[in-house]
């Protein structure tokens, strides 16, 4: 028997539709839906499910009490025990795709050709009943190798194992190569781009060694957030992009399907009693003229924050803070101004720093990056000394 693997995954910039329905009825007036007519119409596998129970569909935490707001009701679900590692080896065949009710993405049922055995797994956009996905985490076969005439080419590898659907160890895909289900460690199972239309794409190789034996020690990654990470070289990852892309925009069309989905309503404060709501009570439209905070009284906002984006590289030295624009400084300059602070001040003054006298700190260079309703700092090259009173200080200083 012989089976065919699915063609190389590509996302066209085409126009798509979705499902609407004659108004009948005000609350599917405003009703859309992704178009998916080749899901499975029966019952998942039930072997591979199991009922959710307890109070924890509550928002509940082990005792009782409410950690997650806005959770409750809703219809009863069975959860689907989803294989994010993918170790085991083998051809497989896709039976169907089917619906989850606990998550945005599609799964696929998928069938082991040498053991029988079935798995669940997160279907890639395309994948259909029939198709046959490998994973290649416990190493290459012996029938694959053979085929390259036992020679390892990462080029002709590349072409027989980079297939949508196929789960590959992240120092075998090429780069460039959009993935999903992307782990973070050997051995463990996926932790990025699981939820419906989310890809990772494969940007760098960090290699060691000679030039005759050069081995990959970790691949860099793009989330579409457009962070970057460093992931280790033998962490999963399925070629493609993760199904059901056009699930953002549905559109549920009246609230009573939101309590279907046990998603409770989200009051504002204002509207609120005093005891339930510091921004509660009062006659009228009232907050009591306090600064926007939550339920639970914490800030929600820094009113000090500019309407734009500013990031600083601060150079801290005892006594004093030298602040330079990031757009301005060199990783040269910033190294320069570094060694500069400490013994005399001119050089740092010719690259354009300002002294700021409000802080008493050690040497350490770090981020702050500044933005309306959020003061955030984030790890430069050192250690990350900075408090929310210094980077209020700080701001206001600039």
């Amino acid at each position: 028997m012989s089976f065919s693997p699915a063609s190389a995954p590509m996302r066209k910039e085409a126009g798509f539709q979705l499902k609407t329905y004659k108004p009948r009825t005000p609350g599917v007036r405003h009703l859309k839906r992704p178009i998916n007519d080749h899901l499975w119409k029966g019952k998942p596998y039930s072997k591979l499910t199991f009922a959710k129970i307890g109070h924890g569909k509550g928002g509940r935490n082990n005792t009782g009490r409410v950690v997650m707001r806005h959770h409750g009701g809703g219809h009863r679900r069975r959860i689907r025990t989803v294989d994010f590692a993918r170790l085991a080896p083998g051809k497989h065949i896709v039976e169907r795709i089917e619906y989850d009710p606990n998550r945005s993405a599609h799964l696929a049922l998928i069938e082991s050709v040498k053991t029988k055995g079935k798995s669940y797994i997160i279907a890639a956009e395309g994948m259909r009943a029939g198709d046959a996905v490998e994973s290649y985490l416990s190493g290459i076969p012996r029938d694959l190798l053979d085929s390259m005439g036992g020679v390892m080419d990462p080029g002709m590898l590349a072409a027989k194992t980079a297939f949508r659907g196929n789960c590959l160890p992240m120092h075998m895909v090429p780069l460039g190569t959009q993935v999903y289900n992307v782990g973070s460690t050997p051995g463990k199972g996926a932790v990025f781009c699981r939820s419906a239309g989310t890809y990772a794409t494969v940007i760098a190789k960090e290699e060691v060694g000679s030039e005759k034996n050069k081995k990959v020690k970790d691949v860099t990654v793009r989330l579409q957030s457009g962070e970057v990470r460093k992931v280790a070289k033998d962490a999963c990852a399925t070629i493609g992009v993760a199904s059901n892309p056009h699930w953002q925009f549905r559109q549920l069309g009246k609230a009573g399907r939101s309590r279907w989905l046990n998603i409770r309503p989200t009051v504002r404060g204002l509207a609120m009693n005093a005891s339930d709501h510091p921004h509660g009570g009062g006659r009228g439209k009232s907050k009591g003229n306090v600064h926007p905070v939550s339920i639970w009284g914490t800030p929600v906002s820094l009113r000090i924050c500019r309407m734009s984006w500013r990031e600083w590289i601060l150079i801290s030295v005892p006594g004093q803070i030298w602040i330079q624009d990031e757009e301005e400084a060199e990783p040269e300059q910033v190294r320069r101004a570094g060694e500069a602070a400490k013994p005399g001040q001119e050089e740092a003054r010719q690259l354009g720093l300002t002294l700021c006298t409000s802080m008493h700190r050690s040497v350490y260079i770090f981020y702050l990056l500044h933005r309306i309703d959020q003061c955030t700092i984030r790890q430069f090259p050192g250690r990350c000394i900075c408090d929310k009173k210094a980077a209020k200080t700080l701001v206001s200083a600039s």
